[in-house]
């Protein structure tokens, strides 16, 4: 596996993640109304296109594709973080984690933010994220459910050195 950064014309094996994340993995957790509302699969090509070169993610490759992706932004708020159904359980979220908080220390951010699906929850929990409360958005009319879980990275650091 290789990570890297995102570039000009991954756009669409990006979405086939995205797509293959919550159609397929989210599924035990939401139904198929929310899934939809979620993630529909008649997203304009170029309001995706235009949204992952804003991201600007990180994308990790296996195999000769994309297996997951994830970014950090200024603020340390994670906004896309998915897994292809393809590459459950085999190192690359926990690859995409390690380069996120690279990034983070990198950039000098304190703390890291997301809002986190019910499905992906126990990872961000692995990773040391609490969850800070319960959401309820609401896409295309159907009401989802998420937690904003944060981690504070200067605690991580003090914990580590003790």
């Amino acid at each position: 596996m290789e990570i890297r950064r995102f570039r000009i014309g991954d756009e669409g094996a990006l979405f086939q993640v995205f797509l293959s994340a919550v159609h397929d993995i989210a599924s035990r957790d939401y139904t198929a109304a929310q899934i939809e509302a979620w993630a529909p699969t008649d997203i304009a090509p170029e309001v995706w296109v235009s949204r992952m070169r804003e991201l600007r993610p990180f994308v990790v490759e296996a195999e000769g594709e994309i297996a997951g992706y994830a970014d950090i932004q200024p603020n340390g708020y994670i906004d896309h973080f998915f897994v292809s159904e393809a590459y459950p359980r085999r190192g690359v979220g926990t690859l995409l984690m390690s380069r996120v908080h690279d990034e983070a220390k990198l950039l000098g951010i304190s703390e890291l933010t997301a809002d986190v699906s019910k499905t992906a929850e126990p990872f961000f929990l692995r990773h040391g994220f609490q969850v800070v409360e319960r959401g309820f958005p609401i896409r295309r009319g159907v009401t989802l459910q998420n937690a904003l879980m944060r981690k504070d990275l200067h605690e991580a650091i003090v914990w580590m050195v003790r």
